[in-house]
């Protein structure tokens, strides 16, 4: 099968920093796409209000990022009403930075905040039924309080309390993710510069993958450079080499890296919120026929998906094209999900569309002009440890497919031949 043919031009990368002589991110033309498809998912919908505790979501309509010890906890909350603006709840001090520093933001919808740390404070603290009640008394001062709620995650105390205060409650999930689906130019833009700093990554791993490093040093390697280069989150990097490539592990561990390995890797950070997920196969020294064959197939399989790329065509028919799991090794679809695989990128690792043979066959999405996604494939080699994995990182235009993870992979790379 042809290869999928190159780009006319790379999708644009500027350097990260604001100047005057080159039009880069428009961040505030950002912020006002982002609430305006917010405020648009809110409208069409049976909600009076969407409240919020995804923390991508709550960035997608206030702006605002905390991240590291905060990320989890599921105490931070934001509150869209019909016709209304983003309110936020907040670590107090937060909140009082986002007041000064956040002027899109009223000043008067930035409030502290605190429901109890995933349980670590009790519910009969009393902190929940106190935020519902105020919540309920925003929707009632809005006028939208008989309406449906949507919410999109959220701890069962919290959602009971709702209840109990006689809110109708509803899934705002699968509407944030539809709003988020279609990627600005700038969400572009940012996805492409996220990427670009991978491509350099993967240039510092090839030079010292050699016999004698670990795995875990490639992981620090990764990290550290992401850091330096302006990464505000590195979420995870896979580090699989040697007998731990088939099956495929999804993490990284001690192992020193041996000659003749195949190794693989996943870089997975974001820039200004925007992800990557972005994996590439070497063999280490020399390449087996063996580890050969099964990158050569994982790179058909992966230009096959690529090729399908295009507005209008059904993510059944991109799925269509992978391997079925009995034909790679795997019992059923569920077993193999993961490996022959297509997930959507944005401030989420994983938002829409996920192309699979579990999900797509069944209920498949039609691809449009402006969707972001990661496709990823998996052959394991016939040595029954070895593996190759690829992941590509595509933008879907009118004209077709546009490659926004650049470094070499139509051929294995043998990193520091002998």
């Amino acid at each position: 099968m042809k290869p999928a043919a190159p780009a006319a031009a790379p999708m644009a990368a500027p350097g990260h920093m604001g100047v005057d002589y080159e039009q880069r991110v428009d961040f505030d033309r950002l912020r006002k796409y982002r609430l305006a498809r917010a405020k648009a998912s809110l409208e069409a919908s049976e909600c009076g209000a969407y409240l919020l505790f995804d923390f991508y979501n709550i960035r997608y309509t206030t702006q605002t990022w905390i991240g590291g010890a905060l990320g989890d906890k599921m105490t931070r909350y934001a509150l869209l009403t019909r016709g209304g603006e983003p309110m936020l709840w907040d670590f107090g001090s937060a909140a009082r930075h986002h007041r000064l520093y956040s002027p899109w933001l009223d000043p008067t919808n930035c409030h502290a905040g605190m429901l109890g740390l995933r349980g670590a404070i009790a519910p009969t603290a009393g902190l929940m039924e106190q935020a519902v009640r105020q919540i309920k008394g925003l929707l009632e001062d809005a006028g939208v309080a008989d309406a449906p709620v949507g919410v999109d995650i959220v701890e069962p105390p919290f959602l009971f309390e709702m209840q109990r205060q006689g809110l109708t409650v509803v899934d705002a999930q699968q509407l944030m993710l539809d709003a988020r689906q279609i990627k600005s130019h700038d969400e572009i833009m940012l996805l492409t510069q996220a990427a670009a700093m991978v491509d350099g990554v993967y240039q510092d791993i090839v030079e010292v993958l050699k016999p004698g490093i670990r795995e875990n040093e490639i992981v620090a390697l990764a990290n550290k450079r992401l850091y330096e280069m302006g990464s505000d989150q590195v979420e995870a990097i896979n580090a699989v080499s040697g007998e731990r490539c088939n099956p495929h592990p999804h993490n990284f561990s001690d192992r020193l890296i041996r000659p003749g390995d195949q190794a693989f890797f996943d870089i997975i950070h974001s820039f200004n919120g925007y992800r990557t997920c972005y994996y590439r196969t070497f063999s280490v020294g020399s390449a087996t026929p063996s580890q050969r064959d099964a990158y050569t197939k994982a790179r058909e399989w992966m230009d096959a998906s690529i090729n399908m790329i295009k507005p209008g065509v059904g993510t059944d028919e991109v799925a269509a094209v992978w391997p079925k799991a009995e034909e790679f090794g795997f019992e059923n679809e569920m077993a193999a999900f993961g490996l022959q695989f297509g997930h959507g990128l944005g401030l989420g690792l994983h938002e829409r569309p996920i192309i699979s043979r579990l999900n797509s066959m069944k209920e498949p999405i039609e691809l449009q002009p402006g969707m972001v996604f990661a496709l990823e494939t998996y052959c394991p080699a016939s040595d029954g440890f070895s593996a190759a994995r690829i992941e590509e990182e595509v933008v879907v235009t009118p004209q077709g497919p546009r490659i926004l993870t650049l470094f070499p992979a139509q051929d294995l790379v043998v990193a520091n031949p002998y």
